[in-house]
């Protein structure tokens, strides 16, 4: 490959722009740093592609754009387009260690139960790593664990050579839970520092291998656990889920603030039982309120992630151990989640550079 060569592809690519990556247009190739390699092999222009975030989905869409904008300098207009990911690690508070094998920990959040935030964090899961990327679930609900019933891990964990709880794979996600270390009928009759201890054992003390993206489910309120992850654990941002339902908000919105106050960044919100729509007739129904995510969003002047519906395939898909995106992954509510893993990514992406000089000491006041 010549000098000309490598310059006319960066001149051609500095004109394609990622519209996830900051604001319409979005930013170029080129300055993303998503120029791979460039070659000329078996007569046609070879180039490879390197997302910075999980969007394999969009594989066919970017082998489009980057072959439209250099046919004209290939040879014979042939373009090969090798697309990948490569997430990288966000830069961790001075104060903190990064945890090993995790590289980016994203909280999903309610402020209150009842919403739909595990079976959404399952979905979540599992769309970034249908997207392509490794990916971890932790479970932080001490006193009522879920996610081994919803991603079908039920069954003893074990620790391995090094003393670490090695966690169960499901669907190509690491998953663990504290349902993993009791029965199904054993409560967790525990204080508030104590459940905080074991949450944050089961983080640190779990062989998490090379994980891109660790999903932390978080128990519904702004207490002890959650004041915990974000003072002791390099949590790259959190995802608000709520529904439409005005006392739904009432609480999101505590939560939304509880992670701005500890100084967590927040990658955006999502509405969750935004619509119901009938099966028979397929009459749209807003049972829980219209709007109310996409106005949280535009008050606190973060991203609106998306909207899910209220499905009943979604609750038996998630009782059964398949979450949607596994169980009808062409489906409709499997996009949905897809796409908003997408634009999640790319928010982590968006923080995922060096600012670990800006990182302010953690105080909490007038709480």
């Amino acid at each position: 490959m010549t000098t000309d060569l490598q310059s006319s592809v960066n001149a051609l690519l500095s004109t394609v722009f990622d519209p996830r990556l900051g604001p319409a247009p979005g930013r170029d190739l080129v300055s993303a740093k998503m120029v791979g390699e460039v070659a000329l092999k078996d007569d046609a222009l070879s180039v490879e592609i390197v997302l910075p975030y999980a969007a394999m989905g969009e594989e066919s869409i970017w082998k489009d754009r980057v072959s439209r904008a250099l046919s004209g300098i290939a040879p014979g207009g042939k373009v090969t387009v090798n697309v990948s990911v490569k997430v990288k690690a966000r830069a961790t508070p001075a104060s903190m260690k990064r945890l090993s094998g995790i590289k980016n920990i994203i909280a999903v959040a309610s402020g209150k139960g009842g919403v739909g935030k595990s079976t959404t964090a399952a979905n979540l899961a599992l769309a970034l790593a249908a997207e392509g990327a490794r990916v971890g679930m932790m479970d932080a609900d001490i006193y009522g664990p879920s996610q081994t019933m919803m991603l079908g891990t039920a069954g003893q964990a074990y620790s391995n050579d090094q003393n670490k709880i090695e966690p169960k794979v499901a669907h190509g996600v690491q998953v663990i839970s504290m349902g993993m270390l009791t029965n199904d009928d054993t409560p967790m009759v525990w204080r508030g520092p104590m459940a905080s201890s074991a949450m944050e054992q089961l983080l640190t003390e779990t062989a998490w291998d090379d994980v891109d993206y660790l999903v932390v489910d978080m128990p519904p309120g702004t207490g002890d656990i959650q004041l915990t992850l974000s003072q002791r654990v390099p949590v790259t941002g959190a995802v608000i889920v709520t529904t439409p339902q005005d006392i739904a908000l009432l609480d999101a919105k505590k939560g939304l603030v509880m992670f701005e106050k500890v100084k967590v960044p927040i990658l955006g919100i999502i509405e969750n039982m935004a619509m119901h729509i009938c099966s028979k007739c397929g009459n749209v129904e807003h049972i829980f309120g219209e709007g109310g995510g996409a106005r949280m969003a535009d008050q606190y002047e973060v991203q609106f992630l998306g909207s899910l519906p209220l499905d009943i395939r979604i609750r038996e898909q998630a009782d059964s151990g398949r979450p949607s995106v596994v169980a009808e992954p062409q489906g409709p509510i499997a996009q949905a989640y897809r796409e908003i893993a997408r634009t999640v990514g790319a928010r982590v992406a968006l923080l995922s550079e060096d600012h670990s000089a800006k990182f302010p000491s953690i105080k909490i006041v007038g709480t």
